[in-house]
């Protein structure tokens, strides 16, 4: 019989589940796949007590996932336990030295280490892997590194974080304020109790960083991603959007220039007619576009056991096979570190609300101050009465440095109610 692919799990949370489930499901349709049985022998982590639903008792424990790592019997390490530091980093680095495979669902980790474990797996010869660390089951990394790998990647943009796109369609269909969509989300387990990681845009600047290291060839830079949340988004801001056409979404988008890489995670306004506009609950998408294919779309779900489990096994199944892949898609040692983009010289339209006090001249000084700053005035309208009054401006093409010099102006005039609002209008 032939040798059978030997996997050791770290982390028994809802993914590690998942894997199990597949595996004990699906083993007979996957040994056939693969050409070789796939089998589960060890599993670790912190409670060895506690009922996950699913049967373990065939499985060695390690209660130190470092052991896990270094056990003799494991060929891949699944690393499902989370966070960029910690055991999760020291179980790669074991993994790793130890000559073994490494599937990982671990964006943080990929985000903040991707480079240097790169190297080293490449150095050792094993794979690492981590298609479940971007938009859980959607096959964006395979997609993106191998389908596309003829292409010249032009731009990669998508909606990255279901939590996010689950708030601002429940804000626009409900017609419920942000706090009170956020607490529902948190109640269905959409959102954690401390939902800063996700609305504020890290967990979508994780994932955007590794596509725009794999699309562009350079060194992962998750410090250079640009990021803003939902936080400030207000029901105001989406039915105006709906108003013009638009639907607001958390968009995060890569693309290289002659200055420099832009990477950037923001909410923006593109159009309600297409895929990333009509993008449903929790739903992700990533969009690429490259010179010979154009545009091409993957969408679906974003997280969950059963997707995330899927795409951890995608990377299993092309591993047992003898299929050992760079992660970015060319040898670590090849990528190159790309210069930033100046976050002023980022262009596009602008949405610009203001909250200004019913007093003569208002509109005047705000115009006067956007005109110092070169922004030119597509549209301007004041929505409702009272005073304080919104009043909402859509410019043409502007600089961000611009339009952020012009609302720091206009921020601090006595008209201004509240701090004004951009949102860049992006075309997808």
């Amino acid at each position: 019989m032939t040798t059978p692919f030997r996997l050791g799990i770290a982390g028994l949370g809802t993914v590690g589940r998942g894997v199990v489930r597949i595996v004990a499901e699906h083993g007979a349709e996957i040994a056939t796949r693969v050409g070789r049985p796939v089998e589960i022998v060890a599993v670790s982590a912190r409670d060895r007590r506690r009922d996950r639903g699913v049967d373990l008792t065939a499985f060695a424990w390690e209660d130190d996932p470092v052991a896990l790592a270094r056990r003799a019997d494991v060929d891949c390490v699944i690393e499902v336990m989370g966070g960029a530091n910690g055991p999760a980093k020291a179980l790669v680095d074991a993994a790793l030295a130890a000559g073994k495979h490494v599937v990982t669902a671990n964006k943080a980790l990929l985000a903040r280490h991707g480079q240097e474990l790169a190297e080293t797996a490449e150095g050792a010869g094993v794979a690492l892997a981590g298609e479940a660390a971007v938009a859980g089951g959607i096959p964006a990394l395979k997609g993106l590194g191998e389908g596309l790998a003829a292409n010249r990647i032009t731009r990669v943009f998508g909606v990255l974080n279901g939590t996010c796109n689950y708030i601002l369609n429940e804000m626009e269909a409900r017609k419920a304020p942000y706090e009170a969509v956020l607490a529902d989300a948190q109640r269905l387990g959409y959102a954690e109790a401390d939902p800063s990681f996700d609305v504020g845009g890290i967990d979508a600047a994780h994932k955007l960083a590794i596509l725009a290291a794999l699309a562009f060839g350079t060194r992962v830079d998750f410090e250079g991603v640009v990021t803003e949340g939902i936080e400030r988004i207000t029901l105001a801001d989406i039915e105006t959007a709906r108003d013009m056409g638009f639907s607001i979404r958390l968009l995060g988008l890569a693309r290289m220039h002659e200055a420099g890489l832009e990477q950037r995670v923001r909410p923006c306004m593109v159009d309600e007619r297409s895929l990333i506009g009509a993008l449903p609950g929790v739903t992700n998408a990533v969009v690429v576009e490259g010179d010979f294919v154009g545009q091409c779309a993957f969408s679906g779900p974003g997280a969950g056991e059963g997707p995330t489990a899927s795409a951890i096994m995608a990377d299993v199944l092309d591993i047992a096979r003898g299929a050992v892949r760079p992660l970015f898609g060319r040898a670590a040692t090849a990528l190159a570190s790309a210069p930033r983009l100046s976050h002023g010289d980022e262009h596009s339209p602008y949405y610009l609300r203001f909250t200004l006090a019913d007093r003569p001249g208002a509109l005047a000084q705000i115009a006067s101050a956007l005109g110092r700053q070169g922004v030119s005035i597509h549209r301007m309208r004041q929505y409702g009465k009272g005073d304080p009054v919104p009043v909402v401006i859509v410019t043409h093409d502007a600089r961000r440095d611009a339009i952020d010099a012009a609302l720091a102006e206009i921020g601090a005039l006595p008209v201004s109610a509240e701090p004004p609002v951009a949102i860049r209008i992006e075309e997808v």
